[in-house]
């Protein structure tokens, strides 16, 4: 009897222990202090869907200078980068072999202009001898007919002379337009000629307005690409160089890129985008609403993006994690594309010790 009676004393001891041991728990997590945090109201604001792409800058007017005589490059007068107008004389390949031709052609046609000028007097006066019947018809046009040759002799001889001239003046290179001159691969010395294989290329000219973006579109956006569509293009980090609209669709695909090419007029300065330069485009397709959260309010688990919303019930908050889409990024901030709802108190700071459930207390002004 002893022994059922200190039994039964042990487990209500025992019993009486395990209820205390309890108490401190619950007294915990009722008295669990809630986290100050910052937060953000979600609201609705116009997000630019938009895809980035690869442009080339391209001058409306560019000219690739090759050779249309053959000979040596004798004078450069000009560097890359130097500004020139139009008609500006760039360099020379030497002329002298086609200076000794035009001075031939030049004494020919003064010589053929000679027996010309000869003849012409000669038929007037063997005109006038006819007339008065001192000569024969047939001496008269023998005189008409030699007239006629050296006529035809002398028009030849100018024709020849202008001909040799125009060569010679491609034998100066001369700017075609007001622009900046580019690379200039030859040197004083070396062989220029139209007959290399390829065409030596002697230098460009790049006119510094007018200048047109580049961009290739795949053709799985054929159904959405149109004129009109805004354009903004950036340098590589990013940074906004101009706005700009498209405004020339090519009817056909670019069979190498499978690329539907458009062009978009630059307004920016030279000093900022160049002929031939390569910088990102963005084509904005659609403008829709959207929620936008800062980048700090993201956090990431197992590929999946989440936030803390400050969920309130009975004039206490609580961390609630909410599984969203992130869309592009609009400056330090991300777009939503689904998972918050106007209204909502996104947490922004202190995320990286918060859990779902967590008493959380929105700091004011927040």
């Amino acid at each position: 009897m002893k022994h059922i009676l200190g039994f039964s004393c042990f487990v209500l001891l025992g019993l009486a222990v395990t209820g205390c041991e309890k108490k401190p728990v619950a007294a915990a997590g009722a008295g669990m202090q809630a986290m100050p945090v910052q937060t953000v109201t979600v609201a609705f604001q116009p997000v630019a869907q938009s895809s980035e792409y690869v442009a080339t800058i391209k001058s409306r007017r560019s000219a690739t200078l090759l050779p249309q005589v053959s000979g040596l490059v004798t004078k450069i007068l000009v560097r890359s980068g130097d500004h020139v107008k139009a008609g500006a004389l760039l360099m020379e390949i030497d002329p002298h072999l086609q200076m000794a031709t035009v001075d031939s052609a030049r004494a020919t046609e003064r010589q053929k202009k000679a027996l010309y000028d000869y003849n012409a007097v000669e038929v007037e006066r063997q005109h006038k001898l006819f007339e008065a019947g001192v000569t024969s018809r047939d001496a008269y046009d023998q005189a008409e007919q030699s007239f006629g040759n050296t006529k035809a002799d002398y028009q030849s001889a100018v024709e020849l002379r202008k001909a040799q001239e125009e060569q010679l003046a491609y034998y100066s290179i001369r700017a075609p337009f007001d622009g900046v001159v580019g690379d200039i691969p030859v040197h004083v010395g070396d062989f220029a000629s139209p007959m290399n294989s390829p065409a030596t290329v002697l230098t460009t000219v790049d006119e510094s307005k007018d200048l047109e973006a580049y961009i290739y579109i795949p053709t799985e956006r054929a159904g959405q690409v149109r004129l009109g569509l805004d354009v903004e293009l950036m340098d590589d980090s990013g940074k906004l160089l101009d706005k700009t609209k498209i405004d020339f669709l090519s009817p056909q695909v670019e069979s190498t890129l499978q690329g539907i090419l458009v062009k978009a007029p630059v307004q920016a300065s030279p000093e900022l985008l160049r002929n031939a330069q390569m910088i990102k485009a963005r084509v904005i397709w659609s403008t829709t609403p959207m929620a936008v959260i800062p980048v700090l309010a993201v956090t990431r688990q197992g590929g999946q993006s989440f936030v803390f919303v400050a969920q309130g019930q009975g004039g206490h908050f609580m961390a609630r994690q909410v599984s969203v889409t992130l869309g592009d990024t609009v400056g330090n901030s991300y777009s939503i594309t689904s998972g918050l709802n106007a209204g909502d108190r996104v947490v922004v700071s202190s995320t990286q010790y918060l859990v779902n459930g967590m008493p959380v207390m929105p700091l004011p002004g927040a």
